[in-house]
């Protein structure tokens, strides 16, 4: 019986990485890694990150710049990675002109911790170069 529980464990141990990302394993390989302190990979869930409002405006006072504004909460049962965000800026036609991943430290001043917590909302502001003036639309998606 010793045997077939340590088996088990070892089991669980080994293929903690596939396990951990299963939202129903994760709470048992938690438990297991705080007991024998082992090392649980971060959660990472970017179709839980919600945009709860966005916003691109020209920058009046400097030509050629986009103030690109947005606030979105991680919706995740767990804490997560901050995202990269990707912003793609459109014509009328919907073809893009210009994309550019932001990454977190684009985004997050040094004093923010690693994760962003369950519930947390998060609002961002970044200027970003114009690529051309028939600039009208823009998406944000997270990576």
């Amino acid at each position: 019986m010793v045997l077939a529980t340590l088996l088990v464990l070892q089991v669980l141990l080994a293929d903690r990485e596939r396990l951990a990302a299963d939202a129903a394993w994760r709470p048992l390989i938690g438990g297991l890694c705080g007991v024998l302190g082992c090392s649980m990979p971060a959660w990472r869930e970017p179709q839980a990150l919600t945009m709860i409002n966005r916003d691109v405006r020209p920058l009046p006072q400097v030509p050629g710049v986009l103030l690109a504004k947005a606030t979105f909460r991680n919706d995740a049962r767990w804490a997560q990675p901050w995202p990269v965000l990707l912003l793609t800026l459109k014509d009328a036609d919907g073809r893009s002109l210009g994309a550019r991943a932001l990454l977190p430290a684009d985004y997050l001043d040094a004093a923010a911790s690693a994760d962003i917590a369950p519930g947390q909302t998060a609002e961002i502001t970044v200027r970003v170069r114009e690529p051309s003036a028939s600039v009208v639309a823009f998406a944000f998606d997270f990576h």
